[in-house]
């Protein structure tokens, strides 16, 4: 039996479990949920999945998705 566990790494280090993997490039919100597109508008808080890390051993596997903030600015061609 294997036990997959994925996370997320916000900026400044700090990581919180999240129930499945995601895509490289991916916009995410804070909790690490992956953000329908087009968005309602860009005065929201995003994150983009900048590196994917997988760490595997005897019954295990973890993947960790690096974030980076994404600026409003760079939201917009994303928006309705």
């Amino acid at each position: 039996m294997v036990i997959s566990e994925s996370y997320i790494v916000y900026p400044g280090g700090e990581s919180q479990e999240i129930e499945s993997d995601l895509p490289f490039d991916a916009l995410v919100d804070l909790n690490g949920r992956q953000l329908p597109l087009p968005l309602p508008t860009p005065r929201m808080i995003a994150y983009r999945v900048v590196k994917i890390r997988r760490e595997e051993g005897t019954g295990f596997q973890r993947s960790w998705h690096h974030l980076e903030l994404v600026p409003a600015s760079e939201l917009v061609p994303y928006c309705r």
